[in-house]
């Protein structure tokens, strides 16, 4: 089980992705003439790998997870009249989405008197309001694609609050100290995965999502509504010199995006409307990092930002600046390392972008 990993994660100090790419195969261009975006003062400060902007801090780190994981024997239930499947799954602690899952129901979940349920074994998380997958993953020292494998956890992955979440066999409850640690080392392991599907608050039952704003007053901690699906065709970010394609690079060496080279301050665009699901720097191979919710299973990412102009929960124009490029993560020529991902699969970026 697991997700798809494209990317390891290392504390030494190796290069630990291939969206690196090795500053001898991009000789920085020509530095463009500074913009409105682009002020003295911001590449003072990022010209040394820094990433100014962004959200000062990522949701997964805002709510302190309650490790309060319940060991579940497998069973059977006999399902009496008035029963209810959130009824059932409470009072059993399998939750009803496992439940419904182990006996392949589907909805609205109709069920009869005398029915037989198969209650499935295994360690269940109890989610509380605001909790993340992220969270949850750091709480008890367990790998998020791991856990949304197990509980077939689909887009727009929101949790519920109450919802049983069931964990891998290895999962163990933290200390406070432990946590801490763990998501400080995490930050090297954390790939764009996991935040797409592990950043985004747990919600009470018949509550929804935030919309998202053209000009949030305030970070957005609450879940964020995804758009409904994608609106036109995908553009280029930026102009300049493709140098690393989607696929393989080099022997265990896989580039799940395209890296283009791009003078230092060069306005990054956003390539199709949507809503910002990420802006920070947690993942430490991508420097400043971008990631932008398309709707319909799309989903655009841009790494190695110098300075990032938006925040999440932000509704973005195709074609908006989202920030500027930059050298930060581990590179050290000004680049821009763009994905594109549809269902979670990163998928090639020149099949999707008009042709140069």
């Amino acid at each position: 089980m697991g997700k798809i990993h494209h990317y390891i994660g290392a504390l030494t100090g190796a290069l630990a992705l291939s969206a690196c790419i090795p500053a001898t195969t991009a000789p920085a261009p020509r530095a463009a003439a500074p913009t409105q975006q682009a002020r003295a003062s911001d590449f003072e400060r990022g010209s040394l790998g820094e990433v100014v902007g962004g959200d000062a801090r990522p949701t997964w780190a805002l709510q302190r997870v309650a490790a309060n994981a319940r060991d579940i024997a497998a069973s059977t239930y006999v399902v009496r009249p008035g029963d209810t499947l959130r009824a059932i799954g409470a009072m059993t602690g399998a939750g009803s989405e496992g439940i419904a899952m182990e006996n392949d129901l589907a909805p609205p979940y109709t069920l009869h008197p005398g029915q037989q349920l198969r209650i499935p074994a295994g360690r269940y998380h109890r989610v509380a309001a605001g909790e993340t997958g992220i969270g949850i993953a750091h709480a008890y020292g367990v790998d998020w694609g791991e856990v949304v494998t197990i509980n077939a956890l689909a887009e727009p992955y929101i949790l519920r609050v109450g919802q049983r979440l069931r964990l891998p066999a290895s999962a163990r409850p933290l200390t406070p100290e432990q946590v801490d640690v763990a998501a400080r080392a995490a930050a090297f392991r954390l790939d764009i995965d996991d935040i797409m599907t592990g950043s985004q608050p747990a919600l009470a039952a018949r509550t929804r999502p935030a919309a998202a704003s053209a000009a949030p007053r305030a970070p957005v901690t609450t879940a964020i509504a995804p758009p409904a699906a994608l609106s036109g065709r995908f553009q280029w970010p930026l102009q300049g010199k493709l140098i690393a394609r989607f696929g393989p690079l080099a022997p265990g060496k896989v580039n799940d995006g395209i890296n283009i080279a791009a003078a230092r301050g060069t306005p990054i665009h956003a390539a199709a409307a949507g809503v910002v699901a990420y802006a920070g720097d947690q993942i430490a191979v991508y420097g400043g990092l971008i990631l932008i919710d398309h709707g319909g299973g799309w989903m655009s990412a841009y790494g190695h930002a110098a300075k990032i102009d938006v925040q999440r929960g932000q509704a973005v124009k195709a074609g908006e600046v989202i920030g500027l490029a930059g050298a930060t993560g581990q590179v050290q020529s000004p680049q821009l390392h763009f994905q594109l991902r549809k269902n979670r699969i990163p998928v090639d970026p020149m099949k999707q972008l008009p042709p140069r």
